[in-house]
């Protein structure tokens, strides 16, 4: 991530996605802890990574390494990116946000049969609905953040809400 003098911060960690991806998670902006390590939802109290291998696990392991993340995405057709390219943001406080330049899902949209849109909390919903909406032509769905700021949601409670989100009709 680099930030210019002016506040801006720029969003450097690529979308992960591939030609078999049906279901695109967005979050509004990485974290400082997500920037730091350069990949997604890094927070060690982020409950992403948690909610995913609950929703597929399987028995599977919670994947670790970024590597390891990439690779139980697309096994899951699961492509991951933010709504924000770059944005003026303090720490890691979503509401904070302003001068936000979106960015293009194109690359995502035409690649892959993406079959729902789901949004990682109410920034991410409601940053959708203002920048990407009319791009993309297509509804979203909003879902309780995974971020630890959402204490009043518990594991299960998320679980359950992403479950039936990312398996219904």
């Amino acid at each position: 991530m680099s930030s210019g003098t002016d506040g801006v911060v720029i969003h450097e960690i690529p979308p992960v996605f591939d030609e078999n991806s049906e279901v695109l998670i967005l979050g509004s902006f990485p974290s400082v802890k997500s920037r730091e390590g350069r990949f997604f939802y890094h927070h060690p109290r982020n409950r992403f990574w948690k909610v995913l291998t609950a929703v597929f696990g399987e028995g599977e392991p919670e994947p670790e390494t970024i590597e390891e993340k990439k690779a139980f995405l697309l096994a899951h057709r699961v492509a991951v990116w933010d709504v924000i390219a770059s944005c003026e943001i303090q720490g890691s406080s979503d509401s904070t946000i302003k001068h936000v330049v979106p960015n293009d899902l194109s690359p995502i949209l035409q690649t892959a049969d993406i079959r729902k849109i789901l949004c990682n909390g109410g920034t991410a919903y409601a940053l959708y609905e203002k920048y990407l909406k009319e791009q993309t032509g297509r509804e979203a769905v909003r879902l309780p953040s995974t971020s630890p700021a959402n204490a009043a949601c518990s594991l299960e409670q998320l679980t359950a809400q992403w479950k039936a989100a990312i398996f219904s009709q």
